[in-house]
């Protein structure tokens, strides 16, 4: 898939502010700071089309962004340490998950992973929560320019052991680099093999 236009048409504080029309939604949320807002500019070539910040926890809305007049790319916020009062730190998870388990127009779901930690219990969480409720999704590993090969390839094969604990079919998983451009064109056939 080639994306020729992106476009930013709305940011929601709730699922019934959300776009009416009958384009699909492919959504992508990870902790705070994962690097999301930096793989979108990615895989749209359009710089500076997601915020991206040193201070995790900055999106605080439901993004859309309008992919080829076609379907939206969805910036959600992220979950896990943000610099925010509890209470806003429970609005997020609330509409997150309003978003994830009510919004008829989610079509599928990224989960972005930082390549170079260990499984981290709320990621795990998080994924586990997809499963029990049938949500479609795949993992993105980002930031893998950061750590040799070797040690990515490390760090994913735990994850894929530590899944396979409770998983028996493993999600699609890819490997990006927002630096480097890598893993773009493998998500965007994806993307397009879902739509």
């Amino acid at each position: 898939m080639q994306i020729t236009r992106a476009q930013f048409v709305c940011s929601s504080e709730k699922i019934t502010q959300v776009p009416r029309d009958a384009m699909r939604d492919i959504a992508f949320i990870g902790r705070s700071n994962v690097g999301k807002s930096s793989l979108i500019n990615m895989l749209t070539g359009v710089k500076g089309l997601a915020k991206v910040s040193a201070t995790p926890g900055k999106t605080r809305l439901i993004n859309h962004f309008l992919i080829n007049g076609s379907w939206y790319l969805v910036d959600l916020p992220g979950y896990g340490y943000a610099r925010v009062s509890k209470t806003q730190r429970s609005g997020f998870a609330q509409i997150i998950l309003d978003y994830i388990l009510r919004c008829e127009r989610m079509h599928y779901l990224f989960v972005l992973v930082d390549s170079r930690l260990e499984p981290q219990k709320i990621d795990l969480q998080f994924i586990e929560l997809l499963g029990q409720n049938g949500i479609p999704f795949g993992i993105i590993f980002t930031k893998c320019d950061k750590l040799s090969a070797a040690k990515t390839s490390r760090n994913v094969e735990t994850y894929r052991r530590t899944l396979s604990e409770q998983w028996e079919e493993l999600p699609p998983m890819f490997m990006s680099s927002s630096a480097s451009g890598a893993g773009r064109d493998q998500i965007l056939q994806y993307i397009e093999d879902c739509l």
